[in-house]
């Protein structure tokens, strides 16, 4: 029998669960839309005290359970939920590793669950909502869950924007403002961040950046290349008719005709207004 804060659990948890879903139904108590939740450990028992917590909310349905991180990736972006409970260690794929390939698909409430507290600051750096240590008590997950609830009403009315971007680099998880970038480079299955002197590898797609920047000053240049307009210090038209972007940090790349005009309209040029 599995136990949770000091107790056994039973199925008198999961019998009680299940008879207040039918109450509400019967009596027209169920509300419109609930929140949608997934749980992601490589704990069955971690799983199932998050299961019963849960489930005791009339609010939260639970649309997915994870094992591992890459069950978590494949679900949290098939599913969209809106709370996330995520560990942090778990084997080839940890807590961290799927935030930075989840990208702009994050949930808007996202809560780290773990048993070691030195990875707070990484947590709360990456858009964590909450951090539960493990063991925690009925009190704190319900405040945990609470600030969940406000943060997902918060979201319904205002527009989420990508502030920064998580990168894993060398055992560590770097956070990289989105202003810093200059440049963005495809990389076989990687893309280069290119900021300032320094260069960070991301594990996701040309395509998956392009739309976590696109609130941003970014324009597609090039099937492998995203500029910052804000760096962008002049366009030069050379003698193959061709269009260069030249950056204030002195990189210089070419413009494909497929994204010309869009650079140029962002740009408020015209062809013609390009340096020779």
């Amino acid at each position: 029998m599995e136990e949770w804060n000091g107790r056994e659990l039973s199925t008198d948890d999961f019998t009680l669960d299940q008879n207040l879903d039918r109450n509400q139904k019967r009596w027209g108590m169920e509300r419109k839309e609930k929140i949608r939740a997934a749980v992601v450990d490589d704990e069955p028992v971690a799983r199932s005290n998050l299961k019963v917590l849960l489930r005791r909310d009339p609010e939260v349905e639970l649309v997915s359970e994870c094992g591992s991180g890459a069950e978590a990736l494949r679900e949290i972006r098939k599913k969209k939920p809106e709370l996330v409970f995520l560990d942090v260690q778990m084997p080839e794929c940890d807590g961290f590793d799927v935030l930075e390939q989840l990208g702009t698909d994050l949930p808007p409430a996202l809560v780290f669950v773990t048993a070691y507290d030195q990875y707070a600051l990484q947590a709360f750096e990456a858009g964590a909502l909450d951090y539960l240590l493990k063991p925690y008590n009925d009190a704190r997950f319900e405040r945990a869950l609470r600030r969940a609830k406000e943060r997902i009403g918060q979201g319904k009315t205002q527009a989420a924007r990508v502030e920064r971007m998580a990168i894993r680099n060398a055992g560590e998880v770097v956070f990289l403002k989105i202003t810093e970038i200059d440049w963005v480079e495809a990389a076989d299955y990687y893309v280069c961040l290119h900021a300032g002197a320094k260069t960070h590898l991301l594990r996701r797609s040309m395509v998956e950046v392009e739309k976590e920047l696109e609130a941003g000053p970014f324009c597609r240049i090039h099937r492998s290349a995203i500029v910052n307009l804000q760096r962008v210090r002049r366009l030069e038209s050379g003698e193959d008719g061709g269009v260069d972007v030249v950056l204030t940090t002195g990189a210089r790349m070419r413009v494909s005709r497929r994204y010309r005009r869009e650079l140029q309209e962002r740009m408020k040029v015209g062809s013609k207004e390009a340096k020779k």
